[in-house]
């Protein structure tokens, strides 16, 4: 009997399609470029512009909707918006664990409810409304069920069904994943048994939080300023060829303003760095997961996908805004200084800040927009694929894909069943398509639409037209292929495709429980006790 191959997913956290060497960034990330090279690279692989929907799509093979977090992890008062996993969508865990696979899993889980950072005392882990990996189907689990961490001093951390009490004086939050990850490896080849890792990092996502030689590999680098590296980073994506065309960049953000008009440049080129260094830092993390795979003896017959959850983060860290959800004191007992002060350069265990919009800018380069938005700078991701016995290395690739199609596709590679059933209850059908057979080299498009919805922008694409739209504002039509930066807007020269186009996303919005962004936008705020949603 053929033993089945391991699959590696690994999750990288807020970071923009330009962040990788193999997408044209000047941050290093040489174990990522090398399965890029000796693999696939996907180009036009898409996600739900936000953190905890597309892990709940991609753990389902569902719509964020259909599994439960339309929005995040406060439940808004309907299925669709519950703010956790459903009962009627099984988990890739639960699925392969039913086909004879260990499943382990170590980072953040994100789909298991709302949790406050400074409360962890109130608490309830694995109550019916705040699940734990280790209730969906994962037999080991090391990580964070909330979305956010400090790297250096975790609020709260589970080991399997335990809370984590003590840690080590030079943890560090993407190397202790890492670590963990590769003793579950261990002990899966120790049980000769064929292994899931889902490995979702918390990198770059903020806090900027960097080892300080990590974070001395970038000095120098950013002084050129946002604008200077978005044009480099343009420039080499065109040198690499890695689109089918060479689009035109969008312009900058109309909030960011030139790099000569900036007053703090010490602060913001030591913010970049430091976003780049957790990059590097997770880079490095995935080559001595690559090691300890060759040292095992696995590395040959393991699918490895890497990919992001969302575009680059805009956010702006505020004292008053998101900072002040989270713990302002280190397990030591020293203070915290919270939000982007320019009198205060990040990356150390007391600082706790953004890189904000101009920096986000240069990460979703070329294309408009960031995570929360479904333009293409907020929904855009490489996807990364690599299994030195499943296929030979491919030339990039550039057919639509989305993370609902990452299930289907695990469940092809691994010859498992798509569960119909599970504790009793009946399970939606999967919604998403394989894509095995391009990674493959193999002719492959999509057959179905791709939907999207978060905060109300909307967007659906279909072959080479995608129609999208800002929350309250009119429609608008890109053809993908001749522009993916989304500069030419075609939607009155198509009315027979765009009245086709809406009819479908609203067929779409309304059988899945899509609400309007108007009346859940007042329960999100109530729930969070917040005057405005941005942070």
């Amino acid at each position: 009997m053929t033993r089945k191959p391991n699959v590696i997913l690994i999750l990288a956290d807020d970071m923009g399609f330009a962040d990788l060497g193999c997408t044209g960034s000047e941050i290093r990330t040489p174990n990522i470029d090398r399965l890029a090279q000796n693999g696939t690279l996907l180009t036009a692989m898409y996600n739900c512009a936000r953190c905890c929907p597309t892990r709940a799509s991609l753990l389902t093979g569902l719509y964020p909707h259909n599994a439960g977090i339309g929005h995040m992890g406060a439940d808004l008062g309907t299925p669709a918006y519950q703010g956790f996993l459903r009962n009627d969508a099984a988990t890739i865990a639960e699925h392969l664990r039913a086909s004879g696979y260990r499943t382990c899993m170590s980072g953040k889980w994100h789909v298991g409810g709302d949790f406050m950072a400074r409360e962890v005392d109130s608490w309830r882990v694995g109550d019916v409304d705040h699940p734990t990996p280790r209730q969906r189907g994962f037999d080991r689990f090391y990580g964070i069920v909330d979305g956010v961490t400090h790297f250096f001093s975790p609020h709260y951390m589970l080991e399997d069904d335990n809370r984590v009490e003590t840690y080590p004086d030079d943890f560090y939050f993407t190397d202790a994943i890492t670590d963990k990850a590769i003793g579950m490896i261990e002990e899966s080849v120790e049980m000769e048994q064929p292994f899931f890792l889902y490995l979702a990092h918390t990198a770059p996502h903020w806090p900027l939080h960097a080892h300080p030689e990590d974070i001395a590999r970038y000095d120098g680098v950013y002084d050129k300023g946002w604008d200077a590296t978005r044009t480099a980073r343009h420039e080499s994506m065109n040198a690499m060829d890695l689109f089918q065309a060479n689009w035109q960049i969008s312009p900058r953000d109309g909030d960011v303003h030139p790099w000569e008009a900036e007053e703090n440049t010490n602060w913001e080129t030591r913010k970049m760095a430091t976003y780049a260094a957790m990059v590097d830092r997770m880079d490095q993390s995935i080559g001595t997961l690559i090691e300890a795979l060759k040292r095992l003896e696995q590395f040959e017959d393991t699918l490895i996908l890497f990919l992001s959850d969302n575009g680059g983060c805009a956010e702006f860290m505020a004292e008053d805004g998101w900072a002040k959800f989270f713990p302002d004191k280190l397990h030591d007992g020293r203070r915290v200084t919270m939000g982007n002060r320019p009198d205060v350069m990040p990356g150390d265990a007391q600082t706790y800040q953004s890189y904000d919009k101009p920096w986000a800018n240069v990460s979703n380069a070329p294309f408009r927009l960031f995570k929360h938005y479904v333009h293409e700078g907020g929904i855009s991701t490489p996807l990364v694929a690599h299994w030195p016995r499943g296929f030979a290395p491919q030339a990039t690739r550039h057919a639509a894909t989305h993370v609902v199609d990452i299930l289907p596709t695990i469940l092809e590679v691994a010859g498992a069943d798509y569960l119909s059933e599970i504790g009793g209850n009946a399970v939606q059908p999967c919604q998403g398509e394989s894509f095995l057979p391009l990674l493959r080299g193999q002719d492959w498009n999509r057959e179905q639409p791709i939907f999207f919805e978060h905060e109300g922008n909307a967007a659906i694409r279909l072959g080479q037209f995608k129609l999208v739209r800002l929350h309250g504002q009119d429609w608008e039509l890109y053809d993908m292929e001749a522009d993916r930066t989304e500069l030419n807007n075609l939607i009155k020269g198509e009315p027979n495709r765009v009245r086709d186009l809406i009819r479908q996303y609203e067929d779409w919005a309304a059988k899945t429980g899509v609400l309007d962004w108007n009346v859940a936008l007042p329960r999100l705020l109530a729930a969070w006790d917040m005057e405005n949603a941005e942070g």
